[in-house]
């Protein structure tokens, strides 16, 4: 006579299908699950290496020229899985005799819940390393989305793949806006989303309480600082999503997540390598109160395949910090698939235990584990996910900003 408990299977992947339903923006980026770990299990720490797309050099006439501009620069980012969030679950024997869909409703959509609202918000924390920002004043408009859409447009973001993560209030803003821009009558099969807002402007939007704030540093709106002339050097395409760039005269505070322009250093088209005659836009990851070292996104390369600005940092160029200071924003966040990476891994299934599961789907792993205290007919269960995150092309999101 066949049985009428749930199996662990049956519950694990119950689980990861609710989980990956609820995860509207780790869901939108690249997701990577390395199998070479399905028969021992991972570890935290391990790491996976991910190539990125490598860029060429032109010349003109018959003659090539050889040398850096015609190797094949091969540049790449370390993503580590070095998170392990879990949820504990406890139910008695009787409620595994329940239909998979009661016994998720009673015990899996809460607590997948909890453990995709974590994940989101680990995962989000990237949003203060994309490199392109709208500063919307106290509400975000149509305009501030086109804005941040030209932004990507000019980073030769792809078209396709692209989605929005917006701050309520910054959904409100934008609905209130323009009403008209959001007609669900052609986005119903997209409704089981969650959070899903409708289509508009290149992008899928959805609304996420899980996107950080930031607050700016003192120096905000000033110039006072200036460049050092040890920087008077440029970046390395092995390392192009970051580098230290030392600063003096100043003594304000500028904050990680603060956005700064270099005098005389300017954007240049992706391709064509020509000025566009607007001061390039540097985020900064790790801040300084007076003289010291920032480190900025992405690094300034100013010459060869990889180039990405006019000029270096020579001696005494000004900084200046772009919106207001000490001022709490709100963010949103557009952006294009691989702008970021999340990475799962297998953890190991242990013995001596009740049951143990381990499911896979669209880049996510799943482990579920299952022991029974025979004094008080219970069942503990832990459900766990292994995983890292890493911004890949930090050119490929625009963070809209508002007070």
């Amino acid at each position: 006579m066949a049985s009428n408990l749930l199996t662990i299977d049956q519950i694990t992947r119950e689980s990861l299908r609710i989980l990956h339903q609820k995860l509207n923006f780790v869901t939108n980026i690249h997701t990577e699950y390395d199998s070479s770990f399905a028969k021992e299990g991972a570890k935290i720490g391990n790491t996976l290496r991910i190539r990125l797309p490598m860029q060429y050099s032109t010349g003109i006439g018959a003659t090539i020229t050889t040398g850096t501009g015609a190797d094949s620069l091969q540049n790449q980012v370390t993503l580590t899985v070095n998170t392990q969030r879990h949820v504990p679950m406890r139910f008695t024997s009787n409620e595994m005799t329940m239909k998979i869909d009661e016994f998720a409703s009673r015990h899996l959509e809460p607590a997948m819940a909890k453990l995709a609202s974590i994940i989101e918000a680990d995962a989000l924390s990237m949003a203060n390393k994309a490199t392109n920002t709208v500063y919307a004043g106290t509400a975000v408009g149509f305009a501030d989305v086109m804005v941040g859409r030209a932004k990507l447009q000019n980073a030769l973001a792809p078209i396709d793949n692209r989605c929005a993560c917006m701050d309520p209030q910054g959904m409100v803003d934008l609905v209130v806006d323009n009403k008209s821009l959001f007609n669900a009558q052609d986005q119903i099969t997209k409704q089981y989303k969650e959070g899903t807002m409708g289509r508009f402007g290149g992008f899928d939007f959805y609304e996420n309480t899980m996107v950080p704030s930031h607050t700016s540093g003192a120096e905000g709106g000033g110039s006072a600082y200036l460049t050092n002339s040890v920087t008077a050097q440029e970046g390395s395409y092995t390392s192009p999503n970051s580098m230290g760039l030392i600063i003096d005269t100043g003594t304000k505070s500028i904050a990680a997540g603060d956005v700064i322009t270099i005098a005389g250093v300017y954007e240049v088209h992706p391709e064509t390598k020509n000025t566009t005659g607007e001061l390039k836009e540097f985020t900064v990851l790790t801040g300084t109160t007076g003289p010291g070292t920032i480190t900025i996104s992405p690094a300034l390369i100013a010459s060869g395949p990889y180039k990405n600005a006019s000029a270096a940092a020579a001696n005494n160029m000004a900084i200046t910090v772009k919106g207001a200071a000490s001022t709490a924003y709100k963010q949103s966040l557009l952006f294009q698939k691989g702008f970021a990476v999340f990475g799962t891994a297998d953890l190991v299934l242990p013995k001596n235990v009740m049951e143990a599961s381990r499911q896979n789907y669209d880049g996510i792993s799943l482990r579920m584990v299952q022991d029974y205290d025979v004094v008080k007919d219970r069942i503990y269960t832990r459900c766990d996910v292994l995983y890292g995150y890493q911004v890949l092309r930090p050119q490929l999101a625009t963070r809209i900003l508002q007070t």
